[in-house]
C-alpha cells in the first residue's frame, strides 16, 4: 500500500511543501498502534511485577529498585500513551465521517467500537473474573446470581479493565456525529491552513491542558474513577483535547506537514522531560508519600500535571516525526502485527493474567520476571488475536 510521501528532502522542511492528504493507509501510524499496543502490554505487565498501579493481580515481591523503575516506566507511559491513541484515531475520524454520512459512519462505530465493548464487558470479562475469583476460593456464589448483583456493583456497567478506553472513543466519536448534525460545518480546504504550529503555541496548549488536569485534580485526585462507567475522570482533560487536536489536524494535514525540525526538537524535549521525572518525585518527597502528587492544593500535583502535559504533547510530536520518518513501510511481520493489533488490545487483560497467574509460583527477580513475561505476552497477545479474528462474522468487527 502507498502513502502519500512526507514532501520533503532533508534540506526543505515539510510546512514549506506541504503534501496532499493520504489517499490510502498511512503505515507509520499503522505501525505506531502496533507499537502503542505492546506498549499497553507492557504497561500492564510492569503493573503486575512491579506494584506501580492498578490490575487484578499483583505479584507483591517488589523490593525498592523494581518499585522505582516500575513507577518511572508506568508514569511516563501513563502521561502520553492514551492521548497519542486517542489522537490518531480522531485524526481518521473527519475523513470517515465525510465519506459515510452519518447513518453509516454511526452504524460503523456501533459496530467495530460498541461489540467488542458489550461483549468483552458482559460476557468475557465477567467469565473470567468469576472463574478467577472461584478458583481463588474469594466466591461461592452460582454465575447467574453473582453476575447481576455483585459485578455490576464492584466492576462497573461497562468499560472495565482496558476496555475504558474503547468506550471513551465510542463517547468522543458519537459526540463528533452530534457536533456535525447540530453545526454542519463545511468540510475545510488544507492547502491555506497547513502550517504546523510554532513551538509557542504547543507550549501554550501543553500549559492549559495542564492547568486544566491539575484544577480537575483538586476535585478528583489520580486514581479516582467513575465506576459505572470506569471513566478516570482526572486524565480526561488531557483526552479531549488530544481528541479535538485529532480532528483539527486531520482538516489542516498536521500529520504529514509536521517539519522534522520541530520533530526533532520536541522529541529532544521528550527525552529531557523523561529524565526530570526522578529528579522531580525526589523533590516532593515521593518516597515518604505519593499523595501530594495525586491532586490538590499542592506544588507536587501542579509540577506533575504540568509535566505530564508537557511529556505528552513532546511525545506525541516527536513519535509523529520518528515514526514518518523511519518507520514508514511494512514487512510481513508488521503487517500481521498492524491487522491484529486492534484484537490483542482486546483481549490482552486475560492474556497477561493467566500467564502472570501460570507463573506464580516461579521465584525470579521482579524485573527479570517482567522481561521474560513480556516475551511470551507479546506473541501471545498477537498470535490469539489472529486465531479470533477467524472465528465467524469476527472479521466485520475486528
Amino acid at each position: 500500500m502507498k502513502t502519500a510521501a512526507p514532501g520533503t528532502s532533508r534540506s526543505q522542511p515539510a510546512a514549506e511543501a506541504t503534501p496532499p492528504k493520504a489517499t490510502s493507509r498511512l503505515l507509520f501510524v499503522d505501525n505506531m498502534r502496533v507499537f502503542l499496543t505492546i506498549l499497553v502490554i507492557l504497561h500492564h505487565l510492569m503493573v503486575i511485577y512491579a506494584g506501580s498501579g492498578d490490575w487484578i493481580y499483583n505479584e507483591g515481591r517488589e523490593d525498592v529498585v523494581t518499585n522505582a523503575i516500575g513507577t518511572w516506566f508506568c508514569a511516563v507511559n501513563q502521561a502520553y500513551f492514551m492521548g497519542l491513541f486517542l489522537l490518531i484515531s480522531a485524526y481518521f475520524v473527519p475523513g470517515s465521517y465525510d465519506r459515510k454520512g452519518a447513518g453509516r459512519f454511526l452504524k460503523d462505530r456501533l459496530i467495530r467500537l460498541g461489540i467488542p465493548l458489550a461483549v468483552y464487558c458482559w460476557i468475557v470479562r465477567p467469565l473470567f473474573l468469576y472463574v478467577g475469583l472461584a478458583m481463588r476460593g474469594d466466591l461461592r456464589a452460582p454465575l447467574w446470581g453473582w453476575f447481576p448483583r455483585q459485578y455490576f456493583r464492584d466492576y462497573g456497567i461497562i468499560g472495565g479493565g482496558p476496555l475504558w478506553f474503547i468506550e471513551t472513543l465510542l463517547i468522543f466519536s458519537l459526540l463528533y456525529v452530534l457536533w456535525r448534525l447540530l453545526v454542519r460545518p463545511r468540510p475545510a480546504q488544507p492547502a491555506a491552513e497547513a502550517r504546523f504550529p510554532g513551538s509557542a503555541s504547543i507550549a501554550l496548549l501543553a500549559l492549559l491542558v495542564g492547568m486544566a488536569s491539575f484544577l480537575v485534580r483538586l476535585w478528583r485526585p489520580v486514581g479516582w474513577a467513575f465506576t459505572p462507567l470506569n471513566l478516570q475522570l482526572p486524565f480526561f482533560a488531557q483526552y479531549i483535547a488530544l481528541f479535538v487536536v485529532g480532528l483539527i489536524a486531520y482538516r489542516r494535514n498536521w500529520f504529514l506537514g509536521l517539519p522534522d525540525s520541530v520533530g526533532r526538537r520536541w522529541l529532544a524535549i521528550a527525552v529531557l522531560l523523561i529524565l526530570l521525572f526522578p529528579v522531580m518525585a525526589l523533590a516532593g518527597g515521593v518516597v515518604a508519600d505519593d499523595t501530594p502528587f495525586l491532586g490538590g492544593w499542592h506544588w507536587q500535583a501542579l509540577a506533575y500535571a504540568l509535566w505530564e502535559s508537557f511529556l505528552c504533547l513532546s511525545m506525541c510530536i516527536g513519535l509523529l516525526y520518528l515514526f514518518r520518518r523511519h518507520a514508514n513501510r511494512q514487512g510481513g511481520l508488521a503487517r500481521f502485527l498492524s491487522r491484529n493489533a486492534y484484537t490483542a488490545y482486546l483481549i490482552h487483560e486475560p492474556v497477561i493474567t493467566v500467564l502472570a497467574l501460570a507463573a506464580a509460583g516461579v521465584a525470579l527477580y521482579p524485573l527479570l520476571k517482567f522481561g521474560l513475561a513480556a516475551l511470551v505476552a507479546i506473541p501471545l497477545c498477537f498470535g490469539l488475536s489472529s486465531l479470533v479474528r477467524k472465528l465467524p462474522y469476527a472479521d466485520r468487527v475486528l
